[in-house]
């Protein structure tokens, strides 16, 4: 085995223990560039969620303590040895879900940039005093405190970005978290894990226990968890949401996405055309909530843009992600392969939409992989499932409008609301578009670049709550007013 394919052990963290065997079983993790078992990874049950959770509370009333300076130095060195590791956080992030290592090294970048962001925040959390008033001269103030033991459970599609989206707010607000990643994804998390640790970050105040649904159930649902934050799909979604509710707890969930790519005649067509191909199909083979997966073209630049997309399509290299020059990777399993295919193969049945290019499983030396064709559908019908329904593959539809009035509406046809692009050099059409259109985030002339400064979240069927910016660390701070009479 060479060193780019040696598989970590990973081991759970619980404090000061660490535990290489759990009660909630052993996943048979698979590496999906071969369709191969590579990994036993151990499971966390409700025994070693049980252990996490009193554990972050013991670790509470210490790290609640801690100068926000304190708290800040040691979010700089985490972030710091988080980019002193990104060769390593690359590799791992191929062998956790087959992503190329130049996309994983991009999203070793954004997730230092979150965590450098929120080490910023650390010390600049603070209340306001309210004006005296009255004749009896009352006076009142707030204060910013953290909430508790925030419990944190990451989707596999890039793990490291949303453990620095989520860890780090929480963990500069003073609050402890425990965190499940996705047994699919076990390897990053590991090492985030004992990064954590070689920060100074007292034990028990971030745990890191990879674990399957028993694991997340008893997470959501302990009662020293005052908080959950998600990222995953609408159905778990649903489930969290259903447990949250029997004790009144809030929750963050940032879900799907079906973003509209909005193409207007003015736009720099061979620009978009590219970035609208590595957007939706290039970055993590299309498995990412935000990305323009859904591509609205005026009538006018319709033929000349499809041409376009076709040739960027078939230009990118699909394959090894070791290769630094490949930009599509596998899937993550072969059920999300089943999946995406079955979406594919209704589109032919049903002719909703027309195929231009790929639209297979790989042949050759990636059959045994769980890769799929970079595929273009074009002429997709406004009402099918391929333009209403999240794909989460390596799928780009295309669609054509006449008015801006149709393409608003086509836009936003869907019951999600997270991310929309609009692509016009005409500055009063995206103001006023990007007024009407329906999603948390609008990107104009470009990709979908979600940055730590700025709030990110979704409308409607994307969940609700905001990652990013001031609005991103007050998910975590609760206020209490102080009033002297």
């Amino acid at each position: 085995m060479s060193n780019r394919d040696a598989v970590p052990v990973v081991k759970l963290r619980i404090g000061e223990r660490i535990l290489e065997t759990a009660s909630g079983g052993v996943y048979q993790h698979v590496n999906p560039v071969t369709g191969k078992v590579q990994a036993s990874i151990p499971l966390a049950g409700k025994l070693e969620m049980d252990q996490a959770v009193e554990a972050a509370v013991d670790a509470f009333e210490i790290w609640r303590k801690w100068t926000p300076e304190a708290r800040r130095d040691a979010l700089i060195r985490l972030s710091q040895l988080v980019q002193s590791n990104a060769d390593e956080f690359a590799r791992l992030a191929a062998l956790d879900g087959g992503t190329p290592v130049t996309i994983g090294l991009t999203g070793v970048r954004i997730a230092v940039e979150w965590i450098s962001y929120y080490a910023g925040w650390a010390d600049k959390l603070d209340g306001h005093v309210a004006s005296t008033f009255g004749t009896r001269g009352e006076f009142s103030y707030n204060t910013a405190e953290p909430i508790g033991v925030i419990g944190i459970i990451v989707t596999w599609n890039g793990p490291l970005i949303s453990l620095g989206m989520k860890v780090a707010p929480a963990l500069a607000a003073g609050n402890c978290v425990v965190v499940k990643p996705s047994e699919m994804t076990p390897f990053a998390a590991d090492l985030f894990g004992k990064l954590v640790l070689e920060a100074g970050i007292p034990p028990g105040v971030c745990g890191v226990l990879p674990g399957a649904v028993e694991a997340g159930e008893a997470l959501v649902r302990h009662p020293k968890i005052p908080k959950i934050t998600f990222t995953g799909g609408p159905i778990a979604a649903r489930k969290i949401l259903a447990a949250c509710a029997e004790q009144l707890k809030p929750a963050v969930l940032e879900l799907g996405g079906k973003s509209a790519n909005l193409v207007f005649p003015d736009a720099d067509l061979d620009f978009v055309c590219m970035r609208a191909v590595m957007g939706s199909i290039g970055i993590l083979s299309g498995q990412g909530c935000a990305l323009p997966t859904r591509m609205l073209i005026h009538e006018s630049i319709y033929e000349q843009a499809i041409e376009k997309l076709v040739g960027v399509a078939k230009m990118i290299k699909t394959g090894d992600p070791f290769d630094p020059k490949t930009i599509v990777g596998p899937l993550i399993n072969g059920a999300a392969c089943d999946r995406v295919m079955g979406m594919i193969d209704r589109v032919k049945i049903e002719k909703s939409g027309r195929i231009v290019t790929g639209g297979n499983r790989m042949t050759g030396e990636l059959a045994g992989g769980h890769y799929i064709e970079p595929t273009i559908i074009v002429d997709v019908k406004d009402d099918s499932e391929i333009a209403r329904v999240e794909v989460f593959g390596p799928v780009l539809t295309v669609m054509k409008f006449s008015t801006e009035d149709e393409a608003v509406a086509m836009a936003n046809s869907t019951e999600y609301g997270l991310a929309a692009y609009i692509q016009s050099h005409d500055l009063k059409r995206v103001h006023r578009v990007a007024e009407r259109l329906n999603a948390g985030a609008i990107y104009v002339n470009g990709g979908a670049p979600i940055k730590a400064n700025t709030p990110f979240g979704g409308n409607g069927l994307s969940g609700f709550g905001r990652e990013g910016g001031k609005p991103g660390i007050e998910e975590f701070v609760r206020y209490k007013t102080v009033q002297i009479a």
